[in-house]
């Protein structure tokens, strides 16, 4: 008996090599047992919202250790700092509060996130000789920290009022569905649905089990797969492959990083759905886009819409003239870029989508039409095969680990390009091809696929569910890799 208590509580306890994911075993058990009590409790208001927080930030520790704790502290600080800034009239001390938890909140993530990185610049320039700190980044950090920013400014112009119970804005922040990988909630969109009787109709239950099946086949089934067979091995040492493996592997890598953090994102909003709440859908078929500007209102629309309220609008947006539109939009993206990681691979990402939204702005003002003898559907054809190979060559450097493995990867495809490899190839990839083609067909499927479907199978009986999971569990168990696949935006 001792043994299995020994076992259990490892078990129980943060293991750094295997954290706690959407698509592990242990997330099984977690869900099972936070969904029983969370049914017993459901009808006391206060208890359930405890509850619910104790389970979330058990659940973020065992995803990063004692690092809950900077959830903690970033709840204490911001649900005070924002009831003062709501209750305080003079406008100067207003600003200076909202400054400080600006501050706070960067000053976190900066600490973790970049104190190596402009170590590293420093010690190139020759202005210092500092050992890094090697500082280890805190899971979901990049995410609750704009978070709490959108909550302070939010208060500060008076657009949502101060919840008054530190444990509903601890709740609000430790929400375990999104809060390892997001999507970036707003406060005005979640904590009024914290108090509501918590009801579970057909269609929610069904749009949710659709969207974890969903996001399971994305993450384990094709993502991992075209990952680990084609993709992790080209990006590693592109020198070594052909030009036609690269492209093939940027190709893959583009559903890789989709089906990766779309999938993470569908299985938050389907476990919200599933618990009573409405989270805002985070991809929209992003690579159907016929321009950039598109791109960006269907790809990660939680952090381009953050970004379009809090950085671009306050820099001016679009009103202060055609040229500070521009500026605005590439300090917007480069800053964006940044964000995702401390890596000059990361800073030319964001220059290069901020230099496409700069010009696509400029192209829909002065040369709207000068492609009107095109016809409109082959005009949105051509659209769309240039913004998708854009957005393909962009991520090339926001994969590679260096400059120097991305312009190995363009010298590859430029000049390397060897046709006559196609045949050997195709033999030598046919599995993950194939896995290709299926993951690029899902994606061509209409958005609006899901919600059809279910208003016209709204009440199927529970055995069908049973039934439909036990068959995916069963092909998950197929395709699951040997080594566990981090996410990609665990990193961030």
């Amino acid at each position: 008996m001792s043994d299995f208590i020994q076992k259990l509580i490892a078990q129980l306890k943060y293991n750094p090599d295997e954290p706690i994911l959407f698509n592990t075993g242990f997330f099984l058990y977690f869900l099972l047992a936070f969904m029983g009590t969370y049914l017993v409790l459901h009808k006391n208001t206060k208890l359930r919202t405890l509850v619910f927080t104790l389970f979330s930030l058990y659940f973020f520790y065992k995803a990063c250790g004692f690092y809950v704790g900077l959830v903690i502290v970033a709840a204490v600080v911001d649900f005070n700092l924002s009831n003062l800034i709501y209750k305080t009239t003079d406008v100067t001390r207003k600003k200076m509060l909202l400054a400080f938890s600006i501050v706070i909140n960067l000053g976190l993530l900066f600490y973790f996130k970049y104190t190596d990185f402009f170590i590293g610049i420093s010690n190139d320039l020759g202005f210092t000789q500092i050992t890094p700190l090697s500082l280890l980044l805190p899971i979901g950090i990049s995410f609750y920290t704009f978070e709490n920013i959108s909550y302070t400014i939010d208060v500060y112009r008076g657009a949502f009022k101060p919840v008054r119970s530190f444990w509903d804005y601890l709740f609000f922040l430790s929400f375990f569905p999104k809060l390892v990988m997001g999507p970036i909630v707003r406060a005005a969109d979640f904590i009024p649905q914290i108090h509501k009787p918590y009801e579970v109709n057909n269609t929610a239950l069904a749009k949710g089990a659709y969207l974890i099946a969903a996001g399971l086949i994305k993450k384990v089934i094709i993502s991992d797969f075209i990952y680990v067979n084609l993709v992790e091995h080209v990006f590693d040492a592109p020198m070594r492959y052909s030009g036609v493996e690269s492209l093939l592997a940027v190709y893959g890598y583009a559903l890789v990083i989709y089906c990766d953090f779309s999938g993470y994102s569908d299985m938050a909003i389907g476990l919200g759905k599933w618990l009573g709440f409405d989270i805002n859908i985070n991809f929209l078929s992003p690579y159907q886009s016929k321009n950039i500007t598109e791109f960006w209102r269907r790809w990660h629309i939680s952090l381009s819409s953050w970004l379009r309220d809090y950085l671009y609008i306050p820099l001016g947006g679009n009103r202060l003239g055609k040229i500070r539109q521009y500026i605005n939009l590439f300090i917007t993206m480069l800053i964006g870029g940044l964000w995702h990681g401390a890596n000059f691979t990361f800073v030319i990402w964001g220059a290069l989508h901020g230099i496409a939204l700069a010009f696509d702005k400029l192209r829909m003002t002065y040369f709207k039409d000068a492609f009107h003898f095109i016809p409109r559907l082959l005009r949105k054809h051509i659209g769309t095969f240039i913004t998708f190979h854009f957005v393909c060559f962009a991520w090339i450097f926001f994969k590679s680990a260096s400059i120097t493995v991305a312009f190995d990867m363009i010298h590859q495809i430029t000049t390397n390009f060897n046709t006559q490899l196609i045949p050997q190839i195709y033999l030598n990839y046919t599995p993950v091809i194939g896995m290709m083609v299926f993951g690029y067909l899902l994606h061509s499927l209409r958005d609006t696929l899901a919600d059809d479907l279910i208003a016209k199978f709204n009440n199927v009986p529970l055995w069908v569910y049973v039934a439909a999971f036990t068959l995916l569990i069963i092909l998950l168990v197929q395709f699951k890799t040997a080594t566990p696949i981090m996410p990609i935006y665990l990193q961030f």
